[in-house]
């Protein structure tokens, strides 16, 4: 018997698409506008860098792509079959000609230039991969997402504390310098090696050096109790002893002059990670009155040792203190990296460096996290990155606490995506950090919100746990889910691993 013959099954020659052939058209002249606008930018990072570098080309690739806006384009490829581009992150050229590739075939043209090849084409992605081992060590065997743990200052003496850690899946310790002392860090370091060589894992250090501290000082409320609601109003003395009077309940007295001296009217001020926000009424003479335009239901109130952000505000603070460069004796002689926090210019690199020298360091190069927590860190990421990529292991933390203080917490979701989509072009690893698990960390209970970010959070190469009485149970949930995770996507990309629960 005869098989039935399916419609198009026969030996005639290939449907040329006159779409291909538009399509075609289309993507080979966005090829050719992203090379020729490319040109100045990536001349810009390799003199940043002193050299040229695949990633910094696929960054400056990324940049320009990303300067068009290609969705209707995504549409008519998607119907194709074909890449819509919207993973083009790690490698920019090899989407684009192995879609031109496919496109040379459909419309029946004949292609010069052979499709990538594997290898070539998942370069990216194997750079970022070399790079997080390099920072971070080693991955675990169910997840390539890094757990990073803020260690309390009980871990200088406790090192039950830091093995049942270290069992519960943490790979690097975090130490904030803005708190204990030289002889605290180092008893904690001890403990952080001892316990990766009990579990036969090569557990990681990261000093995180203060910076400049902006926050409130001493604080005089009238009465003692007072609350601040939108349209109330607070003082801020760069000098001398907070005062209340004149209408203002609450006075704080600030730790840098700065906070209050380069503030102007209509400048924004934020208080605790936002817990109060305000607009300068008035400043001179060393003050400065801030109405509140936000605040909790209840009231904030204002507390000593709390931060203050001024995202409108150029304040001219070197990004390096007396005893950041102090505590960069201890950094080199204990950690694997060190956190800089502040740093907002590819100079300020050269700053950091030009401390670090002065304490020669015989064995592995010391990684960097570069802390983005202000806008002019987000605006100038890239030149940071260009700045940072040949002095050796490096990375980026979304400090996400004081990011959303900056930027606004409407924009904090957005930008968070654009700073882990910059990096992942230049091959740059990612930490996810603050308030990660919060509830749980500290009261044993974690809100369905916030199992949601942690899971989002595996989009990075690493997650930052803040210290807290359950942070045990926090790191070993946060192990399992982002092993479960694991499974389901890879950056942006879901993977389709089979269902089991239809």
């Amino acid at each position: 018997m005869d098989k039935p013959v399916m419609p198009g099954a026969d030996d005639a020659m290939p449907v040329r698409s006159p779409e291909a052939a538009a399509l075609l058209a289309e993507l080979e002249q966005l090829r050719a506008t992203i090379l020729h606008d490319a040109a100045p930018l990536l001349a810009r990072f390799e003199a940043r860098a002193g050299g040229a570098h695949p990633a910094l080309t696929n960054l400056a690739h990324y940049l320009v792509l990303r300067h068009h806006d290609i969705r209707p384009l995504q549409r008519r490829l998607m119907r194709l079959g074909l890449s819509s581009l919207g993973r083009a992150e790690s490698r920019v050229m090899p989407t684009l000609d192995a879609v031109i590739a496919a496109l040379h075939a459909l419309a029946g043209k004949t292609c010069l230039t052979a499709a990538p090849d594997e290898q070539s084409f998942f370069a990216g992605e194997m750079r970022l991969n070399q790079a997080t081992d390099t920072l971070f060590g080693a991955p675990r065997p169910h997840r390539r997402n890094r757990i990073m743990v803020t260690l309390p200052s009980q871990a200088a003496q406790d090192a039950d504390l830091v093995m049942a850690l270290a069992r519960a899946g943490m790979d690097v310790a975090r130490i904030n310098c803005a708190h204990d002392d030289a002889q605290g860090w180092r008893a904690m370091v001890g403990n952080v090696r001892k316990a990766g060589l009990a579990v036969g894992r090569d557990l990681q250090v990261l000093m995180d050096i203060a910076g400049p501290k902006l926050r409130t000082e001493a604080v005089i409320c009238d009465p003692a109790d007072a609350r601040l609601f939108p349209g109330a109003r607070f003082r801020l003395v760069a000098h001398g002893a907070p005062h209340t009077g004149d209408g203002i309940a609450v006075a704080a007295g600030v730790s840098a002059p700065e906070i209050v001296t380069r503030l102007r009217v209509g400048d924004r001020v934020s208080y605790d990670d936002g817990k109060i926000g305000g607009i300068v009424e008035h400043a001179e003479d060393g003050e400065a009155v801030i109405r509140v335009v936000r605040a909790r239901p209840k009231g904030s109130r204002i507390k000593p040792e709390k931060g203050l952000n001024c995202p409108d505000t150029s304040l001219g603070l070197a990004p390096l203190t007396a005893k950041d460069e102090a505590d960069i004796a201890t950094v080199i002689a204990c950690a694997d990296m060190v956190g800089y926090s502040f740093v907002s210019r590819p100079e300020d690199i050269d700053l950091l460096d030009a401390a670090l020298a002065r304490y020669p360091r015989a064995d592995a190069p010391l990684g960097l996290v570069a802390k983005i927590e202000r806008p002019d860190a987000v605006k100038n990421l890239p030149d940071l990155i260009a700045r940072a990529m040949p002095r050796g292991p490096f990375g980026v933390m979304i400090a996400r606490g004081d990011l959303a203080a900056e930027l606004g917490f409407e924009r904090m979701a957005e930008m968070q995506e654009e700073i882990l989509w910059i990096c992942e072009a230049a091959g740059v690893p990612v930490i996810w950090a603050t308030q990660v698990l919060e509830g749980l960390v500290k009261d044993g209970v974690p809100s369905r919100g916030e199992m949601t970010d942690a899971a989002m959070a595996a989009r990075a190469e690493c997650v930052m746990l803040n210290k807290g009485p359950a942070i045990g149970e926090a790191v070993a949930l946060l192990d399992r889910l982002l092993g479960r995770m694991e499974d389901h996507a890879f950056k942006k990309t879901p993977t389709l691993r089979a269902l089991t629960a239809w």
